[in-house]
Parts: structure tokens; C-alpha cells; sequence
């Protein structure tokens, strides 16, 4: 799917609009994704900060989403796991960047080139406005060769 298509598709997806969730940049490639969670009356907490879950929520997807896109269909990408360090209130608009690299994807190739696992820790700090580190994501992805594309090389 072309990116700028899946951008204007996730952005009206009916959970990430209401909670606030905007991608506001995506590479061709989806080797780069920028989010921002724009703060509203209806997604704060009773603490008038940043929902913790919609923090969350706004790192969930984008990993599976660019290694699926760049690893291909020969591939089995899933999340498996997932933790959120809350470190300040978040307030306002936070950010965070999604970057995938060349090394990333060859690490994760060459550990699945026998159809084995692979799992693959990626992190991401939630920043705000002042640069400040709002909440720090871990999101374990899961990644195996399909059984039919072993057969093929």
C-alpha cells in the first residue's frame, strides 16, 4: 500500500482519531514514521495529562506495520509484547519517531534465514514539546521465515 494512502487511512481510523493519534510523516519506504498525540478535553485523564493508554496506543502499531512493508510477504511479522515506563506528565503535543535501518533489517534476516524465531526488542521515547521524555515504549516484535518461502531458496 503507498504510504501517503495508509497515512490519510490510519489517521481517519476511528481509534487513533478520536484518542488524538495523528501520523504526521511516513517515509515511501516506511522506514520512517513521525506520531503525535495532540492533547484534547476528551483524551485526558482526571489528572488533566496525556491518557496513559492512548501514549501507548500511539507507538503500538508502527514497527509490525514498517518491518511487515520492508520485510515482505515471505515473512510472519506479529507484536508480542509490549511495556511503557511512565517518566512525566504528558501535556500538550508529544511526539515519537519510528526509524528502521538497513542493520535492523539484516540482523532480523540473518537470524531468520533457517526458519527460526526471531523476537526483536525495539524502543521509543515519547517527547514533548519542550524535548522532554514523557514515557519510554518497549515493543517486542516476533519475525519467522514462512515455512514456503524456506522451500524456495
Amino acid at each position: 500500500m503507498k504510504a501517503s494512502l495508509f497515512r490519510f487511512g490510519i489517521n481517519l481510523w476511528p481509534p487513533f482519531l478520536f484518542a488524538g493519534i495523528h501520523v504526521t510523516d511516513i517515509s515511501t519506504d516506511y522506514r520512517y514514521v513521525r506520531v503525535e498525540l495532540r492533547q484534547r478535553p476528551w483524551n485526558v485523564n482526571y489528572v488533566r495529562t496525556h491518557f496513559g493508554g492512548s501514549l501507548f496506543a500511539m507507538t503500538d502499531p508502527f514497527w509490525m506495520l514498517c518491518l511487515l512493508q520492508n520485510m515482505g510477504s515471505r515473512y510472519f511479522v506479529w507484536d508480542r509484547a509490549g511495556a511503557i515506563e511512565f517518566l512525566k506528565p504528558g501535556r500538550g503535543v508529544v511526539w515519537t519517531e519510528f526509524k528502521l535501518d538497513d542493520a535492523i533489517l539484516d540482523e532480523i534476516k540473518l537470524a531468520t534465514a533457517g526458519g527460526d524465531k526471531y523476537l526483536h526488542w525495539f524502543e521509543n521515547d515519547v517527547v514533548d514539546a519542550k524535548g522532554e521524555v514523557v514515557a519510554r515504549v518497549r515493543k517486542q516484535v516476533y519475525v519467522r521465515l514462512k515455512p514456503d518461502a524456506r522451500k524456495q531458496d
